[in-house]
């Protein structure tokens, strides 16, 4: 819709440049049709030449120019507006020195034009009076493309420092996070999960039946060392620290396996076309899918695939739990989190339980477009 617009004031400035070029020619009085038709076209000419100054602001730098001469030279003493115009657009996209020296150039060549059409005999001061005018008109065009420009480039650099700044606090506030996780929940999780071991060890070394909540609390306590783990690897993100992503999901699926689900990995397509972006986003579904069916689907078997396209990545994971069709599932933190994040790139999911049992989760991520 913005370019749309910016398209259509575009030539509403040129046809209006190019009308009121042509109603100043008409009212001077002119000798020689055949040259006033000549100006006529070339008045028309240099206005609609503005349409395209954003675009290509050089050559309509030189196309007014040469039109201004020209009409000139044919006899129709218009000044020339639209070339003062297209020196401004020059000058604000920051050809500075294509306006300097075009500017020079029109300057020498407009009294040749204004002499070869043999109407301005009018005296040494009348052509010092246009000069000085048309020079302070010519500075004035530069002068005001050039402080706009400044004024963009403050305006875009002060942006950009908003964005990093608040980009640098974001990360300083997440490694803080992340630190006070690790110093309040690392030491009493381990502590847990250590005694739970022990307390396991000791039971079946001395022959005796280990009670199912020992067991309940030694796997919850491996459960919250990774959920613990992955956390603090997410906070810790940056530059120095990649994030997980496509490469590392064998892996996680291996240490899943540990929690005694039967688990399948399969990968097809071509995963060096996967962008970073789209690769954390893979992990991280994969991740918490693997998760709510280690916590919630008392499942015997899962199945996570991966299937990369040339336009869509897409993840296809399942699970033979005790999820049934006719309960809707629950939209938690984790599952808000997932739609959340294929919707920043612009994908679906699906996340629903099966009809034969169990739960689904399918997203699909466009991969093309963020390559």
């Amino acid at each position: 819709m913005g370019t749309r617009w910016s398209g259509a004031r575009d030539w509403a400035i040129a046809v209006g440049m190019a009308a009121t070029l042509l109603i100043t020619g008409l009212s001077e009085q002119h000798s020689g049709m055949d040259f006033a038709l000549l100006g006529y076209t070339l008045l028309a000419a240099g206005g609609l030449a503005l349409v395209w100054r954003r675009r290509a602001p050089v050559p309509v730098l030189a196309a007014t120019g040469l039109c201004a001469l020209g009409y000139q030279a044919a006899g129709l003493d218009v000044p020339a507006v639209a070339f003062l115009f297209a020196v401004y657009a020059a000058v604000r996209e920051g050809h500075r020195t294509a306006g300097v020296v075009a500017s020079v150039a029109v300057l020498a060549a407009l009294p040749v034009a204004a002499l070869a059409s043999g109407v301005h005999g009018t005296g040494e001061a009348f052509a010092q009076a246009r000069g000085a005018l048309e020079i302070a008109w010519l500075i004035a065009a530069g002068a005001a493309g050039e402080a706009l420009r400044q004024a963009e480039r403050r305006a875009d650099e002060a942006e950009r420092t908003r964005e990093e700044t608040a980009r640098h606090r974001a990360d300083e506030e997440r490694l803080h996070i992340a630190r006070e996780l690790h110093d309040s929940l690392t030491h009493q999780i381990s502590v847990i999960k250590v005694q739970s071991e022990v307390a396991v060890h000791l039971a079946r070394k001395r022959g005796e039946p280990v009670p199912d909540a020992l067991l309940a609390i030694r796997e919850a306590g491996r459960e919250a060392t990774r959920e613990l783990r992955a956390t603090l690897e997410a906070l810790r993100d940056d530059d120095k620290n990649p994030p997980r992503g496509l490469d590392q999901v064998p892996e996680l699926v291996a240490r899943f396996r540990l929690t005694g689900t039967d688990t399948s990995l399969a990968i097809e397509g071509q995963r060096h076309r996967v962008p970073a972006a789209v690769g954390r986003t893979v992990y991280r579904i994969v991740q918490e899918s693997l998760t709510n069916i280690a916590r919630h689907a008392d499942a015997a078997t899962a199945s996570v695939r991966i299937d990369c396209g040339p336009d869509v990545l897409a993840i296809h994971i399942e699970d033979d739990g005790k999820a049934a069709t006719d309960t809707a599932p629950t939209l938690g933190v984790g599952l808000l989190g997932m739609r959340e994040r294929v919707t920043a790139l612009g994908g679906r999911l699906r996340a629903e339980p099966r009809e034969q049992g169990g739960f689904t989760v399918r997203a699909e991520l466009p991969v093309e477009q963020l390559s």
